[in-house]
Parts: C-alpha cells; sequence; structure tokens
C-alpha cells in the first residue's frame, strides 16, 4: 500500500531518499520501483456456471406412475431447497421406494425432514445418489500449479483448460505466493524477463504477419509455452459431481494442502453434513 506525506514530514524521517527535490521513505523508493514492472499481477476466482435443473413436471408425472406424487408436494413448499437437493433425495428413495409409507411393503415409516434423510444417506455411504447432481466452475486466473493438482481427480469430474498451444502468451499474469513476498522484487523482475521473452520472440520470428500459416504460429506458440513459468495464470472450466466436489473440497481445503487451493476455498463453499452449495 502507499502511504503519501508531505515533503515536510519526510524531511524528519531519518530513512529519506531525495526523489526530484523532495525526500522519499525507502519503502516509498521500493513502491516506485515496483511500478516501473508492469506484471499483471492475479488473484484467482472461482465461477459456478451451471448447476442442477429438476424437470418439476416430468419427476410429478414419474411419481404419479409408480407413487409418491405427495412427497413431491411437500418439497415443493420448501423454501431453503434446490434443485440439487431435490435431485439427490428423489435419485435415494427411488432406491428404497421410500417416498412416502405403503409403498414397500417392508417399510413401515418413513424420514420425512430432509436434513435427517441426507444425514442417513451420507451415514450409511450410499455416496452413488450423490453422484445425480453436477455442478460446473469457471476457474479464472489460477496457476498451472493448481490445475496440476485439481486435474488429478477424474472420477466423477470434466475439465476443459486454455491450451497454450493453441493461445499465445502476450500478458502473463502471476500471483505471488505469500511464502516469496520477502522476495517480491526479485519474483517481479523475473516474470517481467519472462514476458519480455515471450514479445520479443513473437516479433523476431514474425508471427503477426499477415502470410504467416496458422500451422506455423500453432508450433512456435507450443514451444514458447516452453519458456513460461508453471505459476502463469490460466483458466480452466470444471464439471464434477456432488461426491466427487464433497471429497475434492476435503481434500484440498485440508491445512496441508497446496496453498493456492486453501485460497480458492474462500470462494466455493459447500457444506458436507447438508449436501448444499452456494
Amino acid at each position: 500500500y502507499k502511504v503519501r506525506r508531505s515533503c515536510r514530514a519526510r524531511e524528519a524521517s531519518p530513512r529519506s531518499h531525495m526523489v526530484a527535490g523532495c525526500p522519499v521513505t525507502r519503502a516509498e523508493k521500493r513502491i516506485r520501483r515496483d511500478e516501473e514492472l508492469d506484471m499483471h499481477e492475479t488473484m484467482p476466482e472461482v465461477y459456478l456456471i451451471a448447476r442442477p435443473t429438476v424437470l418439476r413436471a416430468e419427476m410429478a408425472r414419474y411419481l404419479g406412475a409408480v407413487g409418491g406424487g405427495s412427497w413431491l408436494d411437500k418439497r415443493e413448499h420448501d423454501i431453503d431447497g434446490s434443485d440439487a437437493e431435490l435431485l439427490v433425495e428423489f435419485a435415494g428413495r427411488a432406491c428404497y421406494r421410500s417416498w412416502e409409507p405403503g409403498l414397500n411393503a417392508n417399510i413401515r415409516k418413513v424420514r420425512t425432514d430432509k436434513r435427517a434423510y441426507f444425514k442417513n444417506i451420507l451415514a450409511s455411504g450410499h455416496g452413488s445418489v450423490l453422484e445425480h447432481a453436477n455442478f460446473s466452475f469457471a476457474l479464472h486466473n489460477v496457476s498451472r500449479v493448481a490445475t496440476h493438482e485439481i486435474v488429478r481427480h477424474r472420477a466423477g469430474a470434466s475439465y476443459s483448460q486454455e491450451s497454450l498451444r493453441y493461445v499465445r502468451i502476450v500478458d502473463l499474469g502471476f500471483r505471488i505466493p505469500a511464502a516469496l513476498e520477502p522476495l517480491r522484487r526479485e519474483c517481479l523482475e523475473v516474470v517481467e524477463r519472462l514476458e519480455e521473452f515471450q514479445r520479443n520472440a513473437t516479433a523476431r520470428l514474425a508471427l503477426d504477419d499477415a502470410d504467416m500459416p496458422f500451422a506455423i504460429k500453432k508450433e512456435v506458440t507450443s514451444a514458447l509455452r516452453r519458456l513460461a513459468p508453471i505459476g502463469m495464470s490460466t483458466d480452466i472450466i470444471m464439471t464434477m459431481n456432488l461426491r466427487t466436489l464433497r471429497h475434492v473440497v476435503v481434500m484440498r481445503t485440508d491445512p496441508s494442502a497446496e496453498e493456492e487451493l486453501r485460497l480458492d476455498r474462500k470462494s466455493t463453499r459447500l457444506n458436507s453434513s447438508h449436501i448444499t452449495i452456494s
């Protein structure tokens, strides 16, 4: 952050230096040096872009055929319910025909409170019903360190990541982790030099020439990505079913997990006990 003080106040500081006839503190001098570097500093962002939508008319039509319409009528009045919860509960009750008493001769009573029902589902390990609910996220300005960790989770997940074989690096976004803050100046300089190399290489290899074939552009772009840091910012689209998502959130937000993924936790909140996503 910047602290602006009058020249008169600066004159009283023993740690000041003269810049353009006006004393500047060492902290301000460092800030001015950092401002000379135009590296694009980023912060990870997570966007929920898709979630389950239940076709209630068709669900009601099915329940009319097998019984259990009264269960859906009760759920329609839940002001705090979501389509994901409705879908998960519907799938779970289909396994035992437990929408209401009397549909299964082996069952005399059923749990009517959905929270109690979800708690029982999780406690019994009946996780397959969670797989019916899928959520899609756009992860923006996350490093390739983070995406390398995330894509290890393959079961119940799909990914579409920005390809640096096709997308040329013109603006090298980067986030300096807290552990490297004491070396901020050096980090800025290294990343700035790498970005400058990308620009100079692009110019010298004439990638912007009008007659440059796209196949050559792709080949050179792919080669240049080898000189990009693994910490550079990128984007990835991620879809996971709820069972996988619960597992990933637990694993990747543990205190021992990768620092950047623990940072992303602030953008995605999952209540693993109540199966809710906000």
